[in-house]
């Protein structure tokens, strides 16, 4: 009697706050979104021709196969390289730290990191520096010539000289639409450059900012206050063939050598007007899944790494020494002899994973924006939203909720058993 008054209470929570919505939950999904009309197995099949409860389906699928292998095999390399790592326990401190973070806090915190905005996201911010860095951004994206200037803007964004240019002649090539404060820094006075002479075989020109501070200048001519346009690229063309490429100068100038005689037209392509490179857009359709797996990857890899590392402290150490001594390698030890020795542990780990990500709701919810929610969403994002998300269906949010106790069930048997044998 006394040990049923001291299990009492747990069982009466027990039952409380599992077995009755349980119960509850299985006995809705036969019902109506008002929980009024029997519909049977109406609900059940419903999951299944829903196209946003197929794609959740889909998505849990994909976490299934990715998170859990992903994890144990990263679990597994880390574990095997902490060992050999003089701080090894600070460094376990530090890949477990993010089990400290809540799922809302990390959802925040990913969301911030996969911002689309270069200015915000810190991935974009490194992808867009890494770009930039071996390949020329897009130098004046809001740049553009006057009508009637002397540069004809073509159906591709490019502008070309609307005069044919000769060898020994000058180009002056006027555009607007840059404020003087985005200039880049190294931007020199253009009437210099406009003020040098081309020689017999060559051809010279300037690209400037047709635009004089405070006012005053006159169009279509190089004035003091006008800077230059350095970094833009400059192509001769001569029948429609490119036969020179120039890049403009600090002032502006860029010149073509050893032309032949003939006429020639210049042309500025449309890369130097091209919007600059924004970066990847992380919580696009096509990556969001790939994100927000990644964002669970920065959270559990301490747990695995911490679970498989306690299995392999407990391996024989004189079999792996033995190994070594008959000349095995150390990727001969690990694959021969730690991985199979290791293999109830990582099956463990292994399933352990599979039941949470089969429960990943939080960091999907928070991580994807509105637009994408639907491309997204697993089977726990989709029971909410159908239930209390605006769909107002707890029969077929009930339905998945069924669903998604029959995935976990099995898994949670297997790890039992499992632990049952282990203390056999």
């Amino acid at each position: 009697m006394i040990s049923v008054a001291f299990v009492l209470p747990a069982l009466l929570l027990l039952g409380a706050l599992v077995v009755y919505p349980v119960l509850f939950s299985i006995g809705r999904s036969f019902f109506d979104a008002g929980g009024t009309r029997f519909v049977g197995g109406g609900n059940y099949a419903e999951v299944f021709r829903d196209p946003a409860t197929l794609q959740a389906i889909r998505n849990s699928a994909i976490w299934i196969v990715v998170a859990p292998t992903l994890l144990t095999g990263l679990g597994l390399i880390l574990a095997v390289l902490v060992e050999k790592v003089r701080w090894a326990t600070a460094f376990k401190l530090l890949l477990f730290l993010p089990m400290a973070v809540s799922f809302l806090a990390a959802g925040i915190i990913f969301r911030l990191a996969y911002d689309e905005n270069p200015d915000k996201g810190v991935l974009n911010a490194a992808v867009v520096g890494v770009h930039d860095t071996f390949k020329d951004a897009a130098s004046y994206p809001s740049a553009r010539a006057r009508d009637g200037q002397g540069l004809t803007k073509r159906g591709d964004g490019s502008y070309t000289t609307s005069d044919a240019v000769s060898p020994g002649g000058t180009a002056l090539l006027g555009l607007v639409g840059v404020a003087p404060k985005d200039l880049p820094p190294e931007a020199g006075p253009a009437l210099p450059a406009a003020s040098r002479q081309a020689a017999g075989t060559e051809v010279r020109g300037v690209v400037y900012l047709d635009f004089t501070p405070g006012g005053g200048g006159v169009r279509g001519e190089v004035d003091k206050a006008e800077k230059g346009l350095p970094g833009l690229s400059v192509e001769a063309l001569r029948d429609g063939e490119t036969v020179g490429r120039a890049t403009t100068a600090d002032d502006g100038s860029f010149r073509f050598a050893d032309l032949g005689p003939g006429s020639y037209t210049l042309r500025l392509p449309a890369a130097n007007f091209a919007p600059p490179y924004e970066g990847v857009s992380w919580l696009g359709p096509a990556l969001v899944t790939p994100a927000i797996i990644g964002a669970y990857l920065w959270i559990w890899t301490g747990f695995a790494m911490v679970l498989i590392g306690a299995g392999l402290s407990s391996l024989p150490r004189e079999t792996l020494e033995a190994a070594r001594m008959d000349g095995a390698g150390e990727w001969q030890v690990f694959r021969r002899i730690t991985v199979p020795l290791l293999a109830p542990t990582l099956t463990v780990v292994f399933v352990t994973l599979v039941i949470n990500v089969l429960k990943v709701f939080d960091l999907v919810y928070i991580i994807a924006p509105g637009p994408v929610q639907e491309d997204a969403t697993v089977l726990a994002t989709q029971m909410w939203l159908v239930s209390f998300g605006g769909g107002n269906d707890q029969g077929l949010g009930s339905a998945l909720g069924v669903l998604l106790l029959l995935l976990v069930v099995p898994a949670m048997v297997f790890n039992v058993r499992r632990f049952r044998r282990s203390q056999s």
